[in-house]
C-alpha cells in the first residue's frame, strides 16, 4: 500500500494586520498537528510576523515564510507599501492601485507552486480577499479553502443583505434590519458595508464572490461558541463545508510562548517587560487598555477629547497610541502640551504597536476601549475582559452587536456610523453632507 502524499499547506493571507495575524496563528495551529506549512506574503509583512514564525520553528513546527516581491510602483504605488495600514488616510485611488497590486501576485506564487517537488498532498488555503488565487488553483489542480477574517456574524448579514437585494434599494444611512437573520440585528449601508462595497473595485467584489462559490471549503477565524448560529446559517446559505478553527489568539501553540505573544503582528514598539512590569504594580482589574488597532484613526479633535477624558477620568490606563509616530498634532498634545507628564504617574502611554495578548492578559486589566477589530474581539473574549466600543468601519459594527447585543460583554460608546476619516477617502466628484455619499451633478 502506497505511503500517502506529505501535506503541505500554503496560507496565503490578505495584506492587513487584521488578516495576517489570525492567517499566521492557524498556520501555527495546523503545523502543530504535523503538515508542513508555508506563509507567503510580501516583504513587509514578513519582517513583520518574523517573530512569530521564528518562535514556532524554535518549537520544532514546520513553519516557514515565503516573500513574493509586490509590483506596487508599477501600479502607482510608492516603494515598500505593502499593506493596507500603509494606506490610511489616502484617497480611494490609491486602495485601488493597491488591490491592483495585489492581484498581480498571481504569476510570482504560481510560479513558486510550479517549483515544489511536488504539488500531490499541496492545499492553499486564501483569505477572502484574495480572490485571484483561485486561478492559480485551477490551473494547478490544488485544492484551495477560503478563510475569513472578520466576524461569521458580518459576514452572515452581508451575505443576507445580498441575497434579499437590500443594498440596492436604501440609501447610505437609512436604517434597515437584516433580513433572514437569527437575530434581530439593525444597521445601514454605512455601517454594513461588505468588503470591496466600494466604487471602483467591482471587479475584485465580483472575483471574490466567485472564489468563495467555488472553494472547497471555509474557514472561520471564531469559535462555535459564540457563533455557532451563524457558521451554520453561512454554510447552509453557500452549500460549503466550514470550520470554526478560531480561537487562535488562545491557542495551545502560542500560550507558552511568551515572545511569540509578544511580537504577534509585529514587533511591539516597546518592551512587553517593562509593560508587564508596569501593570504589575497596579490592582486586580483597575486599568482601562484603550487602542483602535492598525487601520482606524481618530481625528485630532476625537484623540484630544479622548486624551482629556481619560485624564478627568482618575483611572490608571495604557493607551497604544500609532498617531504619535506620524500625527504632529498628536505628538504636541502628548508633548508640548503636556498630557503625558501630568499622568505619567498612572498611565504607560506606547507611542506604537503594542503587545496587546500580552496587556490583555495581564490580571491588573479590567477594561478595553476598543475599535471592535474582530482579533481585538476575539481575544478579549478570550480573556474574559469586557469592552468600552468605539467602532469605525464596516465589519466593527457588526463586531460591537456582537459583543453588546447577543453576548452582553460591552458597553457602547455612542458612535452610530463611520466617520469619513475612517473610511477609503471619497472618489473626486463626491462630497460628504449629512454623514452620507452623494454625488456631485455635472452641472
Amino acid at each position: 500500500m502506497a505511503a500517502l502524499p506529505e501535506l503541505h499547506f500554503l496560507m496565503v493571507p490578505q495584506a492587513a494586520q487584521g488578516h495576517i495575524i489570525p492567517m499566521v496563528d492557524v498556520a501555527r495551529l495546523i503545523a502543530a498537528r504535523g503538515p508542513r506549512v508555508t506563509v507567503i506574503t510580501t516583504p513587509v509583512n514578513a519582517a513583520r510576523n518574523r517573530a512569530t514564525v521564528d518562535g514556532a520553528r524554535r518549537a520544532g513546527l514546520p513553519l516557514e515564510l515565503v516573500e513574493l516581491s509586490l509590483s506596487g510602483p508599477q501600479h502607482g504605488l510608492p516603494e515598500g507599501i505593502e499593506t493596507v495600514d500603509q494606506l490610511t488616510g489616502q484617497e480611494l485611488g490609491m486602495y485601488i492601485r493597491f488591490f491592483q497590486a495585489t492581484w498581480n501576485l498571481a504569476g510570482p506564487l504560481e510560479e513558486y507552486i510550479r517549483a515544489l517537488p511536488r504539488l500531490l498532498g499541496v492545499c492553499l488555503v486564501a483569505d477572502l480577499c484574495n480572490p485571484w488565487t483561485a486561478a492559480v488553483c485551477e490551473r494547478l489542480g490544488i485544492p484551495r479553502l477560503v478563510m475569513h477574517c472578520p466576524s461569521a456574524y458580518f459576514q452572515l448579514a452581508v451575505n443576507c443583505l445580498t441575497a434579499h437585494g437590500v443594498y440596492d434599494r436604501v440609501d447610505e444611512m437609512e436604517p434597515f434590519e437584516v433580513p433572514g437573520f437569527p437575530v434581530r440585528a439593525v444597521g445601514s449601508k454605512a455601517t454594513l458595508r461588505g468588503f470591496f462595497q466600494y466604487p471602483g473595485i467591482e471587479k475584485q467584489y465580483r472575483d471574490a464572490l466567485d472564489a468563495e462559490a467555488t472553494a472547497d471549503g471555509l474557514l472561520f477565524n471564531t469559535f462555535r461558541g459564540i457563533e455557532g448560529t451563524f457558521i451554520d446559517a453561512y454554510a447552509a446559505a453557500l452549500g460549503k463545508k466550514t470550520w470554526a478553527v478560531g480561537r487562535t489568539c488562545a491557542s495551545s501553540t502560542m500560550a507558552d510562548d511568551a515572545d511569540s505573544k509578544a511580537g504577534r503582528g509585529k514587533p511591539a514598539d516597546v518592551d512587553a517587560g517593562h509593560i508587564a512590569s508596569w501593570l504589575d504594580a497596579r490592582p486586580p482589574a483597575s486599568v482601562l487598555y484603550v487602542s483602535f488597532g492598525s487601520i482606524a484613526q481618530l481625528t485630532a479633535k476625537q484623540f484630544a477629547k479622548l486624551a482629556r477624558g481619560l485624564e478627568a477620568s482618575g483611572r490608571p490606563f495604557v493607551w497604544a497610541i500609532k498617531e504619535a509616530k506620524a500625527d504632529a498634532a498628536v505628538r504636541a498634545l502628548l508633548d508640548e502640551e503636556g498630557f503625558e507628564a501630568r499622568v505619567k504617574d498612572r498611565a504607560l502611554l506606547v507611542r506604537g504597536w503594542a503587545p496587546q495578548v500580552t496587556i490583555l492578559s495581564h490580571p491588573a486589566v479590567g477594561g478595553f476601549l476598543t475599535h471592535c477589530g474582530w482579533n481585538g474581539a476575539l481575544e478579549t473574549l478570550s480573556l474574559g475582559v469586557p469592552t468600552l466600543t468605539w467602532p469605525t468601519i464596516a465589519d466593527q459594527f457588526c463586531s460591537e452587536q456582537l459583543l453588546v447585543d447577543v453576548l452582553g460583554v460591552g458597553v457602547r460608546s455612542g458612535v452610530k456610523i463611520p466617520p469619513p476619516c475612517t473610511s477609503p477617502r471619497r472618489p473626486r466628484g463626491c462630497r460628504w453632507r449629512a454623514a452620507t455619499w452623494r454625488r456631485r451633478s455635472p452641472s
